[in-house]
Parts: structure tokens; C-alpha cells; sequence
């Protein structure tokens, strides 16, 4: 059985400044030939701020495709050539005005792999200190601090439906408290 998916044909549907659409006529694994629409993104950073005292950074910023505010761990596309390191630390001061002097990586994921070939990087920062924020001009973000009680009261209560949030809350919750 070969290993990976043969593209028979691809076709490219839409470019946009971050994603591209195509429909790919494939074989994949196990000889299934199908057509797959496929969402092709250069990957992004999710990252997990600590401040000093212990709590946690969150950014709350409108989402046109889910129509609502949602509070979020700080995230962004890669951009061109850039290390998950090296998008973190604009991230993070982009959207909350901070540097990390410490990075650390936790895990990659897949938000949507059935669709998306998007890899999303979750990296823990710490030792955090102000500097000036630079928002893309098209954000809004209100920046927010939250204890980790906070934190797991407002996924208890469903008040963060945000997956990639869910996904790195969740996974330093179930790996104890006793590293926070």
C-alpha cells in the first residue's frame, strides 16, 4: 500500500493574500481515487503568555466568519520564511504589547485536516515584559488577564469557542497544575 496521497490533477480555485482554494482528483493511501478541496495555509503560532504574577494573557478580537468577539490566546499567520520562534515573538508583541524573553514550544496541530493543510504551533511565553504594541491595521484586539482559575471557569461555563484555545488551555490544564 503506498504511503501517501499521488495528485492526479490540481486546480487552483482561488489565491487570496492568505489561502489558497484548489480541487485536487487524487489517489490516496489504500488505492481510493476522489476529488478533495483542499484549503492550502502557510501555518500560524498560538501562543500561551505568562505573566510574572501568574495569570494569563488572552485577546478578545471580532471574527467575521463566526460573527462574535471571542476570547483567544494570542495567534497569527506565519509569515514568508519565518520560524514558529520568530512568529511568536511578533505576535505576541502585536497583539499585547509584550516580549518574551523565554519560548517555549509545546506541540503542532492540524485545526481542520479533512479541508485545511494549516499546522498550527502552540508555544508557552514567559517572562514577559511591556513594550509598545503594533496591531495590523485591521485589528481591533482588547487585551485581557485572566488566573488560571479564570481561565478553565470560562471554558467550564463555554464562554471560549475558540478551538485553537481550547486545544492549548486544555492541554497545559491536563498536564497539572503544579507547572504553573
Amino acid at each position: 500500500m503506498q504511503k501517501r496521497a499521488r495528485t492526479l490533477k490540481s486546480k487552483t480555485i482561488y489565491c487570496g493574500r492568505v489561502v489558497e482554494l484548489k480541487v485536487d482528483r487524487v489517489i490516496e493511501p489504500g488505492g481510493v481515487e476522489t476529488t478533495r478541496e483542499v484549503i492550502y495555509h502557510p501555518g500560524s503560532v498560538v501562543i500561551v503568555p505568562h505573566l510574572p504574577d501568574g495569570r494569563l494573557i488572552l485577546v478578545r478580537q471580532y471574527r467575521y466568519a463566526a460573527r462574535q468577539s471571542l476570547w483567544e490566546l494570542v495567534a497569527g499567520g506565519l509569515e514568508k520564511g519565518e520560524t514558529p520562534r520568530q512568529g511568536a515573538r511578533r505576535e505576541l508583541l502585536e497583539e499585547t504589547g509584550y516580549r518574551a524573553r523565554t519560548l517555549k514550544p509545546l506541540l503542532e496541530f492540524y485545526p481542520s485536516p479533512g479541508i485545511l493543510t494549516e499546522k498550527m504551533h502552540l508555544v508557552e511565553a514567559w517572562d514577559l515584559t511591556p513594550a509598545k504594541g503594533e496591531p495590523d491595521a485591521d485589528e481591533r484586539i482588547e487585551v485581557g488577564f485572566f488566573t488560571v482559575d479564570e481561565v478553565m471557569k470560562m471554558i467550564r461555563s463555554r464562554k471560549i469557542h475558540d478551538g485553537k484555545t481550547l486545544v492549548g488551555m486544555l492541554w497545559l490544564f491536563g498536564r497539572g497544575s503544579a507547572t504553573w
